[in-house]
Parts: structure tokens; C-alpha cells; sequence
């Protein structure tokens, strides 16, 4: 398999854990298989273009994020005041710090 289906499977499986889901859940949620599933995360097969955006809907983040094009995850932040939306940067900041200092 490509690099892309490799990068994908970590990032789908990377995901999946952070949501404490197991694959068959995730399956049923995808309407596949476990084994599509765990194909998919160990990078053999690559999902459907309709499997695919279903997984970004689940996840919340983009087609691109999860395909390796972007860097970042979009989070919807709509309808939260100018505070709010401080306040989050103010954690995810907070968040890099502390994965920078973990990985030195």
C-alpha cells in the first residue's frame, strides 16, 4: 500500500482510540465491516469516497485531514463570542506547549 493509505490508517486509528471506539462500533457507525475497518488502519485498503467523508462527519474534521493534506483539524466554532474563541486558543496553546516540551 501507498504512503497515503498508511498515513490515513494511522490517523483513522488514532482518531478512533481518542474516542475510545472500537472498530466494530466505528464499523457499524461507517456501515462496513470490522475487518474493512482494520484494513483501513493497517493501510492495505483504502475507504470508499462515501465511507470516507462519512468518517470525517464522525470525526469532525476534514476529508483533507484525514487524507494527510492539512495539518490541522477544523474545529466548528461558530456562535461562540470573541472571548470564547480565546479562551480555546488559549488551550490548544497550551496543548502544543506542553507536546513540544514532551517531545525534547
Amino acid at each position: 500500500m501507498t504512503g497515503l493509505g498508511i498515513e490515513l490508517g494511522m490517523r483513522i486509528q488514532e482518531l478512533r482510540n481518542g474516542r475510545n471506539m472500537k472498530q466494530a462500533e466505528f464499523a457499524k457507525l461507517l456501515g462496513v465491516t470490522k475487518s474493512a475497518v482494520s484494513s483501513y488502519e493497517n493501510g492495505t485498503r483504502l475507504p470508499s469516497y462515501e465511507v470516507l467523508i462519512k468518517m470525517a462527519g464522525i470525526f469532525k474534521v476534514s476529508t483533507d485531514y484525514l487524507l494527510g493534506c492539512s495539518a490541522g483539524v477544523s474545529i466548528q466554532a461558530s456562535g461562540l463570542t470573541a472571548r470564547q474563541l480565546g479562551t480555546l486558543q488559549d488551550i490548544i496553546d497550551a496543548y502544543q506547549a506542553s507536546n513540544r516540551e514532551k517531545a525534547q
